[in-house]
């Protein structure tokens, strides 16, 4: 990884780098595809904050997170999360140190919004980014969204 690797926004003239992004073959089952990402950014605007990952000049990745959701979703206010939504890491640019990257800039996110928490789902198995996560810092909770479960890492 260069020293430093930056988000954008996506933009009319980035936009077909980011749609263009694909993970390993072998991954494609546990992380939706850019351009669906970005369909659904545009149906909950304000929710979803879609990044393209940049290198240099060149696209190495796209996240997208969310921020200050409830999570219980009865109106309460008692579980208001922000997180990482997505993350995809170009095929031949994975293990590079852009997956850390990404995690470390929503951090620093979320902590500018007045956050002290980081929530990611994953797929769960073998194949899945479970070991990654728990690398970083994150801790099970327990929980399952759909069929994904759910982590949280503790922002100092």
């Amino acid at each position: 990884m260069a020293a430093s690797p930056r988000l954008e926004k996506i933009t009319p003239g980035n936009l077909d780098a980011a749609i263009a992004l694909k993970v390993r073959s072998d991954q494609e089952h546990l992380v939706a595809p850019v351009v669906k990402s970005l369909a659904e950014a545009y149906v909950h605007p304000g929710v979803a904050w879609p990044r393209l990952i940049v290198d240099g000049d060149r696209p190495v990745g796209f996240l997208m997170a969310f921020f200050d959701i409830d999570f219980a979703g009865d109106g309460t206010g008692t579980d208001i999360r922000s997180g990482l939504w997505r993350l995809n890491i170009a095929a031949g640019e994975q293990g590079r140190g852009y997956g850390r990257f990404a995690v470390r800039a929503v951090a620093a996110e979320i902590r500018r919004r007045g956050g002290t928490r980081l929530t990611a789902t994953w797929h769960p198995g073998e194949d899945g980014p479970e070991k990654f996560y728990l690398g970083l810092g994150f801790r099970l909770t327990g929980e399952m969204s759909g069929d994904q479960r759910v982590g949280e890492l503790e922002l100092a």
